[in-house]
């Protein structure tokens, strides 16, 4: 009989890394700022759940 190999598990900060760095993000909605003071408008912040990057839309 052949010896079975145990891999080790992947570290959990690089779970969600190789998406993102794709453009693949977990968009969430931020509701910690909704209003553009240098614009002056409403707009929606979305906020990545993996890499925690930011993108802003205006509504």
């Amino acid at each position: 009989m052949s010896e079975v190999l145990r891999f080790p598990k992947p570290k959990a900060r690089h779970a969600g890394n190789t998406l993102c760095r794709r453009g693949f993000h977990q968009w969430e909605v931020d509701q910690q700022q909704v209003f553009d003071v240098k614009a002056g408008r409403l707009v929606s912040r979305l906020r990545c759940g993996r890499c925690g990057a930011t993108q802003v839309k205006a509504l």
